[in-house]
């Protein structure tokens, strides 16, 4: 975003376009469909049945490429799809550029979710903390070659990022390769192996698919909504900003998310019901102690925070306005995506998409389109809206976690495991090597 906020304004709207678009129809469900994985492959370490998680990484790994094929093409015909939306025809040319550029991206994302979720499985998280680091270091040199030096424009800064996650590959292909640590996605597994135990990790990843989806969904329909007001060109970069910006503040959350996750669904695969119960406990709380930082933070910094991105005094008064409400807004994200990573932990996605599918459309569209267009509240009413869903959405999950029976939800847990490895004996020569 600060590579395209210099290169200009129609730049920034063009580009924040696209990455809402590939969001919408490609991370999003990349990150969606990968995250079937999470449960099965942390219950199955918990009850040691290690070759599952080998299984596992390459069945979604075959998914993830395979779901890649259809959205490129999407990418590549992106032009008429903005102008029927009624997007400005100058920041949709930007776009369908910049669209074509970050296919890249796409193909590495696909790869790196199996690897971190098989490493995460096993509480290594060490080496991509590393990997990231390392990315991050290289990523403005990387930004200046391909945007600066060979002129590239929004182009190249697409083409960075696709670097930016083929350099965090490379450094955990390097770990697994090198350490004698880790389990190896490629021991274990048969060619028989990877055609069996599909329908749990479908029956879990269409769900989670879903489940994310909606929820960002949602920050992108608010992004082409933008586009309908009396300042689109502002309104569009204002909000692709503070959409980075929550982006953000949304990696704490999502990290302790992913946390919950591993612990719990490792404590289910192992037989231990009351430790599931206190990781979700503490971790809600931690996720609601950084919620209520996030407001302090983001409304503290609101006269300088935008000026990080642009000088434009249009841009940077909507951001200036509309960032005390982002930051109330993850007073509530931020505990409901902990809540999240419980549900995935436990195996149940599908309570996920009840609950984001109330909270986000039946509740905090409606809020978002009447208060911006027949209360008029313009830009500040599409956040209005969104602090609705966020509220509503936490709400429902804690209520949903109090609900839940964790005794029950071990015994969930071995089925689960039996069924992903195709109810064949599990303990496998890797399990031995192990063990030894």
């Amino acid at each position: 975003m600060l590579f395209l906020s210099h290169l200009g304004k129609e730049e920034l709207a063009g580009g924040s376009l696209a990455m809402g678009f590939g969001n919408i129809t490609g991370l999003s469900v990349i990150k969606g469909l990968s995250m079937g994985m999470d449960p099965i492959c942390g219950q199955a370490f918990g009850a040691r049945r290690y070759s599952i998680l080998s299984q596992t990484f390459h069945r979604t790994l075959c998914l993830l490429l395979l779901i890649s094929i259809p959205i490129s093409i999407l990418w590549l015909n992106v032009e008429p799809i903005f102008l029927r939306l009624g997007q400005d025809p100058e920041a949709t040319k930007i776009a369908k550029v910049y669209m074509a550029a970050f296919i890249p991206e796409l193909i590495a994302q696909s790869l790196l979710h199996p690897m971190r979720t098989f490493l995460r499985a096993q509480g290594i998280s060490t080496p991509l903390t590393i990997a990231a680091i390392v990315a991050v270091l290289l990523h403005p040199l990387v930004n200046y070659i391909f945007t600066i030096y060979f002129q590239l424009g929004v182009e190249g800064i697409a083409l960075a990022l696709a670097c930016n996650t083929f350099n965090i590959n490379l450094g955990l292909v390097i770990y697994m390769v090198i350490s004698e640590n880790p389990l190896k996605p490629w021991h274990g597994v048969t060619i028989i192996s990877i055609f069996q135990g599909w329908r749990p990790l479908l029956a879990l990843a269409l769900p989670s698919l879903l489940s994310v989806c909606l929820e960002w969904w949602w920050y992108e329909i608010m992004l082409f909504l933008c586009g309908l007001l009396d300042n689109p060109k502002a309104s569009v970069a204002a909000m692709g900003i503070l959409i980075q910006t929550t982006g953000m503040l949304y990696n704490f959350p999502f990290s302790m998310s992913a946390s919950i996750s591993t612990r719990v669904s490792q404590a289910l695969g192992a037989g231990q019901p009351s430790s599931a119960q206190r990781t979700a406990v503490i971790g809600l709380l931690m996720a609601f102690a950084f919620g209520l930082s996030a407001f302090v933070f983001m409304t503290a910094l609101r006269s300088w925070w935008g000026k990080l991105f642009t000088d434009e005094p249009q841009i940077l008064h909507l951001i200036s306005t509309a960032l005390p409400i982002l930051g109330l807004c993850e007073v509530g994200n931020s505990p409901q995506t902990a809540a999240c990573g419980v549900l995935t932990g436990t195996a149940r996605p599908k309570d996920g998409v009840y609950i984001n599918l109330c909270s986000f459309y039946l509740i905090g569209l409606p809020v978002a389109i009447v208060t911006t267009f027949q209360l008029e509240m313009g830009f500040v009413g599409l956040w209005a809206g969104l602090l609705a869903a966020q509220m509503s959405c936490v709400c429902m999950m804690v209520y949903t976690l109090i609900r839940t029976d964790w005794k029950h939800q071990v015994k969930r847990a071995d089925e689960l495991t039996l069924a992903a490895g195709g109810n064949d004996d599990l303990e496998t020569s890797l399990l031995i090597d192990t063990d030894n």
